[in-house]
């Protein structure tokens, strides 16, 4: 074969190379948009209006959720599953209650963004801070409490717990207090500032978002130490504190400590076990780490008794133990409020679970305040669930041919493979400002069609320099 006929061959065995590589560019890049598109195309969660809100299937009893993301809601289902209320007139809600002796009542907090200067907000934006209790079923809504805060980032309530009549105790973000407020005077009867117990040069910035208290629980639990303690979550020290009001931070009894995250990571809500229920035990939405937790007094320290989370667990702000043995959760950025069962096949299933758009919080009016009665997952002989002990499958996994959702689940494994290597706190705050539809298979797609782009256009830029006999040198090399 002569020169010029062996050169022809290899460039057309190039040309052939390079256009097999450019089919697989282009059909990687047509799979990532389809991806794209089947999820922005599809049927959208939204909560934005009362006609937009999912139905909920049959449960045991009325729940109320609350939003405090892209949309500020409270909705509240009935047993049945339709909607008994829904209000949408707060920028955020966070905590709710039920009202003791008044079945359909509930208490909670909320906060409003001040976007106009005026006597109460000189630099707006600015938050105002709300105590309101509202009839379920009349719809008759009463303000309670108003406050107004400086600044709108890091200055909502998050929580408030009724002590009595007239009283309140108060999850204060802004301030980085806890503090009993009493409702009839408008004064503070008694106030604790973390910062007296807490070194503030670490957590969060100071005083931007130092401590994040963002759970309160007044203890009732007769014959032990706690009772009559206040039960403080402070995220950013990544610890649940107890607090006496008479001699302070019960230090010994603290739950977590300062970025030992293999305890808690930014944890949310709480809940308290009693002893009479098998404990003392507090059931926490561990949301950094993506668990649901359990931890037991045992002599002098805290043991973790139960854990449970899924593949498709993102960022849980709300767990509570059920009188029936079952566990309520609310998924933020997992965009779901589900009710876990023991009982379901191979283990724990959801026996309810309603969409929602960045739920915040989840009670279940007929349990009672952070549903009284629950008993300890060590009591009742739980046993743990975790993705690696072969968790639940998502309804994606249903069988039939659908070549768009055989797509979406690879992409979702590969989705799975990158977010193996993202700090969990990274990952959240990403699905924070993302659009609700975006999922794991999304992401995924948006990664994979961005770096098939970048690797196409090098590689091309590549074959031009190449193919005008430009090459690249390596700028130390080794003389022969």
């Amino acid at each position: 074969m002569s020169e010029r006929s062996a050169t022809g061959v290899e460039r057309v065995r190039s040309a052939v190379s390079r256009n097999r590589l450019r089919i697989l560019f282009a059909v990687l890049i047509v799979l990532s948009i389809a991806v794209l598109v089947s999820g922005a195309t599809a049927d959208t969660l939204s909560t934005a209006t009362e006609e937009d809100v999912p139905t909920a299937p049959e449960g045991d009893g009325h729940t109320v959720i609350t939003e405090s993301g892209r949309s500020g809601t409270i909705t509240a289902y009935a047993p049945d599953g339709s909607i008994l209320y829904y209000e949408n007139e707060r920028t955020k809600y966070f905590d709710v209650d039920p009202v003791e002796g008044e079945p359909l009542t509930v208490e909670y907090a909320a906060t409003d963004t001040i976007h106009t200067e005026g006597p109460t907000c000189g630099s707006p934006p600015c938050a105002k801070n709300v105590i309101e209790r509202t009839n379920l079923e009349t719809g008759e809504t009463e303000v309670l409490v108003e406050r107004y805060e400086p600044q709108e980032i890091a200055a909502e309530w998050h929580d408030v717990d009724r002590l009595d009549e007239n009283r309140f105790v108060v999850a204060d973000i802004h301030a980085d207090e806890v503090f009993i407020l009493n409702t009839e005077t408008g004064m503070k009867e008694w106030t604790w500032d973390a910062q007296a117990d807490f070194p503030i040069e670490e957590a969060g910035p100071y005083p931007g978002d130092w401590a994040h208290i963002n759970d309160v629980e007044y203890v009732e639990d007769p014959g032990s130490e706690l009772d009559g303690t206040i039960m403080v979550s402070m995220r950013n020290q990544d610890q649940v504190v107890f607090i006496d009001p008479e001699e302070g931070l019960k230090e010994e009894w603290t739950l977590g400590a300062q970025n030992d995250h293999s305890i808690l990571y930014h944890q949310h809500n709480p809940d308290y076990i009693p002893t009479d229920q098998g404990g003392p035990a507090i059931v926490v939405a561990d949301s950094e780490n993506g668990n649901v937790e359990e931890y037991q007094r045992e002599g002098d320290e805290w043991t973790q008794t139960w854990e449970w989370s899924d593949q498709w667990m993102q960022w849980p702000r709300d767990a509570d133990r059920l009188p029936n043995g079952n566990t309520l959760v609310v998924d933020s950025h997992g965009n779901r409020v589900m009710e876990l069962s023991p009982d379901g096949e191979g283990g724990w299933e959801a026996v309810w679970e309603v969409p929602s758009t960045m739920p915040y919080d989840a009670e279940r009016l007929e349990t009672g305040d952070e549903s009284e009665g629950g008993e300890s997952a060590q009591q009742l002989g739980y046993e743990s669930r975790t993705p690696s002990d072969g968790g639940s499958q998502s309804a994606e996994s249903e069988s039939g041919f659908d070549p768009i959702g055989i797509v979406v689940r690879a992409f979702h494994e590969v989705g799975l493979v990158i977010e193996s290597y993202i700090p969990h706190r990274v990952h959240n705050a990403i699905l924070f400002i993302s659009p609700v539809w975006m999922g794991t298979a999304h992401f995924a797609a948006v990664a994979v069609g961005a770096l098939t782009t970048i690797a196409w256009i090098g590689i091309e830029l590549g074959w031009q320099l190449y193919d005008r006999g430009i090459r690249a040198r390596l700028p130390v090399y080794r003389k022969r």
